[in-house]
């Protein structure tokens, strides 16, 4: 049984944690938040020590290492992406291995910093990709090299997922702290395709908006066209009139790949991915980090192929 402490236990994404770190037998020891509705823990580790304040979990940690001779293993990073790197660096500082959301990072010459870093401490940094994990995902990748074809993919990459106002006032809506659209929600998926259609060779931008963004990116093996929104009225029409607030769509040559299902337990395959040392790192997270990094910063042209919501 290993020992996690949770940084950033109120936000969306923490329970996916807590039932990946339950689910594998392991136990949550502390948690930390700044904000205090974290009645979900009740539901995983009522029994875990929780905190408001960064100081007090620091402390509590160094004293459960200096006065029960608990060592803390690994350190689960839920917390908004612009503060990812500093916990990272916390966890590996004392003495556990990070497993951090993605982003991992906002810019490229952070993973340099923590590859140092990893270095000097022996400790190892996790990031979660889960759809690479995915069934479809791992079959599409497998057709794609069973196939062998000297021609490029074209693909069309469409994610809506639509958010109310509140979006624009938390720290998700601050470029500063999120990354802005194509990170926050993109960055996935860009992964995905760098997983499966190899390293990144052109990468434009036609739209960068706050709520909404569209490029083109060309891989070793593909052209994708990418839109991705949080603006429910770019919704197709189907989609609206069937109550639906998000959409999800890759084609390949014009073939849906259907990947809407088997979401559920994909942060426990990573958690059990990293116990057994199989976790996606600093190398696996460089190339989708990089490309984020350019549409954020990238003149916008009015050039090339687009995708077809434009």
């Amino acid at each position: 049984m290993k020992n996690f402490a949770l940084i950033g236990a109120a936000g969306y994404i923490a329970p996916r944690h807590l039932k990946a770190i339950k689910d594998t037998s392991n136990m949550l020891i502390a948690a930390l938040d700044k904000n205090d509705s974290v009645g979900i823990i009740d539901s995983y580790f009522p029994q875990a020590d929780f905190f408001v304040e960064f100081e007090r979990f620091d402390r509590h940690i160094e004293k459960l290492k200096r006065q029960q001779n608990i060592q803390l293993d690994y350190v689960s990073i839920c917390t908004p992406n612009y503060l990812h790197d500093s916990h990272i660096r916390m966890a590996l500082r004392r003495g556990a291995d990070a497993i951090c959301e993605k982003p991992l990072v906002l810019n490229p010459w952070n993973v340099d910093a923590l590859e140092a870093i990893e270095k000097e401490t022996g400790n190892k940094i996790n990031t979660i990709l889960q759809l690479r994990l995915h069934p479809s995902i791992i079959a599409l990748k497998n057709k794609i090299e069973r196939e062998k074809k000297e021609e490029k993919y074209d693909v069309d990459l469409t994610y809506i997922t639509s958010r109310g106002n509140w979006y624009d006032i938390s720290w998700k809506g601050d470029e500063s702290k999120s990354g802005g659209i194509a990170t926050n929600i993109g960055v996935h998926f860009f992964d995905m395709l760098s997983l499966i259609f190899g390293n990144i060779q052109e990468n434009k931008v036609h739209l960068r908006e706050k709520h909404k963004a569209s490029g083109y990116l060309e891989f070793e093996k593909a052209r994708v066209r990418w839109f991705l929104s949080i603006d429910e009225t770019t919704l197709p029409k189907q989609i609206r009139e069937k109550g639906q607030r998000t959409y999800r769509s890759i084609t390949v040559n014009g073939e849906e790949i259907e990947f809407s299902s088997g979401f559920t337990d994909l942060h426990t395959t990573s958690y059990q991915e990293i116990l057994k040392g199989n976790g996606f790192g600093l190398r696996e997270a460089r190339q989708s980090i990089e490309i984020v990094h350019d549409i954020r910063n990238s003149k916008l042209i009015n050039t090339g192929e687009k995708h077809y919501l434009l």
